[in-house]
C-alpha cells in the first residue's frame, strides 16, 4: 500500500488555491445535498481538507455528531479550527483512511451519514472497492453517502478539456504531496457492489464535478 499523500503543508493556502482555480464551484459541489443531511445523527468525513463542509454541516445540523478522518494532521487542526463553538461534536482521528476502522455497530452508533468530497480520487480502483465494503458495514440500513469529485464525460469537452485538466491537476498534487494516484477511480461499481444504490447524481462545468447521493437500502430504484 503506497503511503498516504501529505497535505500538511497545503492546509493553509488550500481555501485559496480552491477558488483561484475553480472559484466557487468545489463549494457548490460540496453543498449539493447538504439539505439530505438535516436528520442525520452520526457521520462520518474522510478527507476533508480544511473542513469548510463539516463546518456547514456543523451550521444546519444542530445534533449531528461527527467522526472527521484524516491523514493530515495540519488539515484535521484546519477543520476543528473552522468548526469554532460546534467542534466539541467533532472527533478527530489521524489517520489512513484506508486503515482506519470505525468501531462496530454493535459496539457503538452506526453511521447514518458519510461524506467522501473530492476524497475518492486519491484511491485506487482496489482503495476504493475496500473502502466502500467496510463503510457499508458501519452504516445503518438507511445511511446515505455523499460523493463529490471530478469527473472525464464522454465528448469533445472530456477529450480536450476535462481530460486534459485532471490530468494536469494530478501531476501538481503529485508533485506538491506525494500522490501516487494518476487516473480517476470509477468509484461506482465498487459502491453498487458495495451494496449502495445511488439515488442522485448533479453535474457542473459540463461534468467536470459531480456531486452524487447514494443510500446504504439493497438496489432497485437507483440510479445506473
Amino acid at each position: 500500500m503506497n503511503r498516504p499523500p501529505n497535505f500538511n503543508g497545503l492546509a493553509r493556502l488550500y481555501r485559496w488555491m480552491e477558488f483561484l482555480t475553480f472559484g466557487p464551484w468545489l463549494a457548490l459541489t460540496r453543498r449539493t445535498f447538504l439539505g439530505q443531511c438535516a436528520n442525520a445523527r452520526h457521520a462520518l468525513v474522510l478527507g476533508d481538507g480544511d473542513g469548510r463542509f463539516t463546518a456547514s454541516l456543523l451550521g444546519v445540523n444542530p445534533t449531528i455528531a461527527i467522526d472527521a478522518v484524516d491523514a493530515s494532521a495540519a488539515m484535521l487542526h484546519a477543520l476543528v479550527r473552522r468548526a469554532g463553538p460546534n467542534a466539541t461534536r467533532v472527533a478527530v482521528h489521524l489517520a489512513d483512511a484506508r486503515t482506519w476502522h470505525p468501531p462496530p455497530p454493535i459496539l457503538g452508533r452506526p453511521y447514518d451519514l458519510v461524506a467522501t468530497h473530492f476524497f475518492l480520487d486519491c484511491l485506487s480502483p482496489q482503495d476504493v472497492e475496500a473502502l466502500a465494503g467496510k463503510l457499508h458495514r458501519a452504516v445503518s440500513p438507511s445511511g446515505l453517502w455523499l460523493v463529490s469529485d471530478f469527473a472525464v464525460p464522454p465528448g469533445w469537452f472530456g477529450r480536450l478539456v476535462a481530460g486534459p485538466l485532471v490530468a494536469g491537476l494530478y501531476f501538481a498534487f503529485g508533485l506538491l504531496t506525494g500522490l501516487a494516484i494518476r487516473t480517476l477511480p470509477d468509484h461506482g461499481p465498487a459502491l453498487r457492489g458495495a451494496g449502495f444504490t445511488l439515488l442522485e447524481r448533479r453535474r457542473r462545468l459540463g461534468g467536470l464535478l459531480i456531486a452524487e447521493l447514494w443510500s446504504a437500502v439493497a438496489p432497485g430504484a437507483g440510479l445506473q
